[in-house]
């Protein structure tokens, strides 16, 4: 008995142990999925602009001199007319008094030629005189009447001089950091800038942009049925923060030529600058209207997978199995890409994020909502 027993435990070893468990399938990859989209899209092209004022005009002085006083706060707004600086006037005073003098001298010559005429006018009709003592008076009184024009112009221009002394605002704005400090000689010239004043009413924006593209624009926009002569000409600024500028801006003008050593051209953007936000100096990003694509295929980023070139996607069929589908992406805006060729409205592609996922996968489709433009998908309800 005890012999068949162990037998018998035997056999049951054998069996269970030779006996194979089979494992179960594999759950299939959940995977996010949306739908092609087909939809109007305004393609933007950024370029890199400078912030300027709508006027900024430098402060030259006009007479040399030391500067005697600065009657305004750097970084402060003046008014147009304001003093700003003033040199030492006693130089000027003085040659003001000088001119002055001499115009006092020659008022008294001129009189003194006058009285001479005058007398010698009536002796010389009766022959008292001689004819050349009446050209001698005559050409005195002449003379004398230029000395005055002469001697005004001097009292004039020394009194235009002792004003330049004051050195006043052209323009009201936003005045700078002053290059001279009290004390300071200076003299007139080009070079010798003591200040800038900026009027921040509006603000302009300079950027180039490239003779191709401008010729691009400028057929486009020559068309009588141009979808960009409504809206071409807006344009947005982003600043150094990342921030995007809450004003929009018109473009004013082109620059008159191409530059030949750089082939692009200048064109400038007048913005509102109703906080003073924007300052002159500043570099910003463009962003101007170039292209509107009419009814284009629109898909994430995300979902198209580049390899040497060849760019593709994963289309997902009826029963949930996914193919490589090699496309055509034309201009990448926002956060898409408009597809020229290899999708068509309605398809609906992974949107990736797994190197586990192949051609001919079977997956659990996770379908989400999603929009040019937005931060992040939504899933669907």
């Amino acid at each position: 008995m005890n012999k068949i027993y162990s037998s018998a435990i035997l056999l049951s070893f054998l069996f269970f142990s030779c006996k194979k468990e089979t494992p179960p399938a594999p759950k299939p990859l959940e995977i996010s999925v949306t739908s092609v989209l087909q939809q109007d899209v305004d393609l933007e092209s950024e370029y890199t602009g400078q912030t300027f004022g709508q006027s900024d005009i430098q402060i030259n002085p006009r007479v040399d001199g030391i500067i005697e006083s600065m009657n305004f706060k750097e970084g402060s707004f003046v008014k147009k007319g304001q003093v700003l600086y003033t040199i030492d006037p006693l130089p000027y005073r003085a040659k003001l008094n000088e001119a002055q003098g001499v115009a006092a001298e020659s008022q008294a010559r001129l009189s003194k030629t006058k009285s001479d005429l005058d007398m010698i006018t009536p002796l010389a009709k009766m022959n008292a005189v001689s004819q050349r003592e009446l050209v001698s008076a005559k050409a005195a009184y002449n003379a004398s009447l230029a000395q005055i024009k002469a001697s005004d112009a001097s009292v004039q221009n020394a009194q235009i001089e002792l004003g330049y002394c004051q050195i006043l605002a052209p323009i009201s704005g936003l005045i700078g950091i002053s290059k001279v400090r009290v004390g300071d000689y200076v003299r007139p010239g080009a070079m010798s800038i003591l200040n800038t004043i900026s009027d921040l009413g509006d603000v302009r924006v300079r950027f180039t942009i490239s003779e191709q593209e401008f010729l691009r624009l400028f057929r486009e926009f020559s068309k009588p049925n141009s979808a960009l002569k409504g809206s071409g000409a807006t344009v947005t600024i982003k600043l150094s923060d990342g921030s995007i500028y809450p004003e929009k801006g018109k473009v004013s003008f082109a620059d008159r030529q191409i530059d030949p050593s750089t082939g692009a051209i200048t064109f400038e953007a007048t913005f509102p600058n109703p906080d003073k936000l924007l300052r002159p100096g500043q570099y910003v990003k463009v962003a101007l209207l170039t292209d509107i694509r009419k009814d284009a295929i629109v898909i994430p980023q995300r979902a198209v997978i580049e390899v040497q070139g060849i760019y593709q996607v994963y289309v997902v069929g009826n029963d949930n199995k996914v193919q490589m589908q090699i496309v055509k992406p034309g201009p990448s805006v926002k956060n898409g890409y408009i597809i020229e060729e290899g999708l068509k409205p309605g398809d609906k592609i992974a949107m990736g994020g797994t190197s586990l996922l192949k051609n001919g996968s079977v997956i659990t489709p996770k379908i989400v909502q999603w929009q040019l433009g937005d931060p992040e998908t939504v899933a669907a309800k």
